[in-house]
């Protein structure tokens, strides 16, 4: 998505927000001591085997970890579990082609004072109201289904204070439009992040847009971090490849469901559609290697009346419909159709290689302009197939 818009013209911020904050920190916490000291999950912790290797990191920082008092052993965990886990995301992300320019902690929203300072600004804009010992946001003003608690009446504040803090924090950072990325279980999410945009101020049909996230599963079981029945992102990795799996995600809707074969996905054949895109990058590229080879140089001539040929039309055709297909991808926040059209045009393409020569037949052939011409047509073809590749975060390898 951020590709695809700063690729539109407009200044793109990626930034990853990290729930590191609330009940969930500490029975992770718990999770990581348990695992340190050999007992049992702790009701309503993680009990997957990556736990067990982040108890193992935070034992060799601090082998004294089990025999430190219980309230100081799990500080400890956490804070030697968190780096370690946060650091093994931002590994694998780097290894998936995705980078943040920020990495935003949660937790600096509540050591920092901003959560009371933004139910404070809430309040001065006339939303924020006292029921029952709690401190309330009137969202229902503004479409949501039921107002919201912002601070618990035993003086917590709730992740939905946190949220409207961040959201703050976003807006005082000069962020007009804010684009939030959801996991798919976060539909509830929507009005009530829309309805504290209109509560600070703001437009929400335009300042904030929230996207859900596709589920994806794979040979039809449900994943679940909590369960511990999990396939790691890096494990995809080794398995099917970056490219494989950032193709596959990014030529489907972004909230529709996605269901994976990782073997068909591993398959060097036409029908997986990476290898078939990726393909005709590599051709482009040994068609142009082979015709320096036979003397066709592009700077010797260009005339393009000579492209007569039905499937040069159509190829030239599709070459020029990529800056509207892009604009319309970014503007519907779509980038499903950059991949389809990656494809339609690798299939024009390959038609067009079956039809139309590049090079001379035999050594006897003159090279001419419309060897040239036609070389022009396959070299455009092989820069927009590698820019279409770029934007989806997949490479465009030039030999396969």
């Amino acid at each position: 998505m951020a590709r695809l818009l700063t690729a539109s013209g407009a200044t793109v911020t990626t930034e990853y927000y990290i729930n590191d904050a609330g009940a969930q920190m500490d029975k992770f916490a718990a999770s990581v001591l348990a695992a340190a000291k050999g007992e049992p999950t702790p009701e309503g912790g993680y009990p997957g085997a990556y736990v067990g290797d982040l108890a193992a990191t935070a034992l060799a920082a601090r082998p004294d970890l089990v025999d430190l008092p219980d309230d100081e052993a799990l500080a400890v965990a956490r804070e030697l579990g968190y780096a370690a886990q946060l650091q093994d995301i931002k590994d694998t992300l780097a290894d998936f082609g995705v980078r943040f320019d920020v990495w935003f902690s949660e937790r600096t929203l509540h050591d920092g004072g901003a959560v009371e300072q933004a139910v404070a600004r809430l309040r001065e804009q006339g939303h924020v109201f006292d029921h029952e010992g709690a401190v309330w946001l009137r969202t229902t003003d503004f479409t949501d289904d039921r107002d919201r608690v912002l601070i618990r009446a035993n003086g917590e504040p709730t992740y939905f204070a946190a949220d409207a803090a961040y959201y703050l924090s976003k807006k005082d950072r000069g962020f007009d439009e804010k684009l939030y990325l959801l996991g798919a279980d976060h539909h509830g999410y929507i009005n009530r992040l829309k309805a504290i945009a209109a509560c600070a101020g703001d437009d929400p049909e335009h300042n904030i847009e929230v996207r859900i996230g596709q589920l994806v599963d794979l040979g039809g079981a449900r994943m679940s971090k909590r369960a511990g029945n999990i396939i790691e992102l890096r494990d995809l990795i080794g398995w099917i490849g970056t490219d494989a799996i950032r193709y596959s995600l990014g030529r489907y809707p972004a909230d529709s469901p996605l269901s994976l074969d990782g073997e068909e996905l591993r398959k060097q054949t036409n029908d997986n559609p990476v290898f078939y895109v990726q393909y005709a990058h590599a051709r482009t590229a040994n068609v142009a290697r082979l015709a320096a080879e036979d003397g066709v140089h592009r700077a010797d001539g260009f005339d393009a009346s000579l492209l007569t040929d039905p499937t040069e039309a159509t190829l030239l055709a599709v070459l020029g419909d990529f800056p509207r297909v892009v604009a319309q991808a970014a503007h519907l926040r779509e980038p499903h159709r950059v991949a389809r059209y990656l494809e339609d045009l690798a299939a024009r393409y390959h038609k067009w290689y079956d039809t139309c020569r590049v090079r001379p037949q035999n050594a006897d052939e003159e090279v001419t302009d419309l060897h040239r011409t036609r070389l022009w047509l396959n070299d455009a073809t092989r820069q927009v197939l590698a820019n279409g590749l770029d934007l989806l975060g997949v490479s465009a390898p030039e030999r396969m």
